[in-house]
C-alpha cells in the first residue's frame, strides 16, 4: 500500500526537498503541498492523505491550530499528522501532542529518519519511543494546560488486566518487543493488545493512548527534575 502525503511548510525549498524525497521511495507519493495551516486543512479534506507533515511555525494558521483541526474532524479520523519541530522548543511538542498529533521530528534529521518516521506513524504508531521524549511527555503530562480534557479513571472499566498493563508499560515508553520480554509474551501478542486498548478507548494512535494513560491517573508521571 502506497503512503499518500501531504507537505505542510512555508518554505518552498523545504517542501520540494521532501517532495523529491518521498516521491523517491516506491511506497510513497506526494498528494499536495500547502503553504500554511488553513490551506493544510483544506487540502487534507480534498486529498484524504495518510499523514500531514506539518511545520509548526507557519505565516497565518499555523500547524498547531491546523493539527487541531486535522485531528478533531471525524471524517479525517484516518489520517495522521507529524509535526516537524525543533526538540529544544518543549510546548510546542506539549501543544502538538495534546492537538492530536502521532509524533514529531526535528527539522535537522537523516533522509532514512524521515522515511522510518513517516511509515511508523502511517502503521499506527507514534514517535514516542526516545529517551528525550519520555522526558519531554512526563514533563507536559505533570503540568498539563488549565484548558487539558482530563480522562476520568473509570474511562479504563472496559480494558481488561492485560490491556490496561500493557498499555502502562507503553506510557512508560517501552516499544513492543521489551513489553513482550517483560511479560514473556510474543510482540504480535502486545500489538494485538495495544491496538484493542486504542479501539476501546477511541484513541487514534499510541500517542493518544500514552496521555490517556497519564490523563486517565493509569501511569503517574514523575515530577521534572529541579535544577
Amino acid at each position: 500500500m502506497t503512503i499518500r502525503v501531504l507537505l505542510a511548510d512555508d518554505q518552498a525549498l523545504l517542501r520540494a526537498t521532501f517532495r523529491i524525497l518521498i516521491d523517491s521511495c516506491a511506497d510513497m507519493e506526494v498528494v499536495g503541498e500547502a503553504t500554511d495551516g488553513a490551506e493544510a486543512v483544506d487540502l487534507t479534506r480534498v486529498h484524504h492523505p495518510d499523514i500531514v507533515l506539518m511545520d509548526i511555525r507557519m505565516p497565518g494558521t499555523d500547524g498547531l491550530s491546523a493539527t487541531t483541526t486535522i485531528c478533531a474532524d471525524p471524517e479525517l479520523s484516518d489520517t495522521r499528522v507529524l509535526i516537524l519541530t525543533t526538540f529544544e522548543i518543549d510546548e510546542y511538542v506539549a501543544q502538538a501532542l495534546r492537538a492530536g498529533a502521532s509524533g514529531f521530528l526535528g527539522k535537522d534529521v537523516s533522509a532514512d529518519v524521515l522515511l522510518d518516521g513517516i511509515r511508523t506513524v502511517a502503521s499506527g504508531d507514534s514517535l514516542l519511543s526516545s529517551l528525550a521524549t519520555r522526558a519531554l511527555i512526563t514533563r507536559f503530562l505533570t503540568t498539563p494546560a488549565p484548558s487539558a480534557r482530563l480522562v476520568p479513571p473509570d474511562a479504563l472499566a472496559a480494558l481488561t488486566t492485560r490491556e490496561r498493563e500493557v498499555m502502562a508499560l507503553a506510557a512508560e515508553g517501552l516499544p513492543n518487543d521489551e513489553i513482550a520480554e517483560k511479560l514473556v509474551v510474543s510482540p504480535l501478542t502486545v500489538r494485538t493488545h495495544i491496538h484493542r486498548a486504542m479501539t476501546k478507548l477511541g484513541a487514534r494512535d499510541r500517542a493518544q493512548l500514552v496521555v490517556i494513560a497519564y490523563q486517565s491517573g493509569l501511569v503517574q508521571a514523575a515530577p521534572p527534575p529541579t535544577v
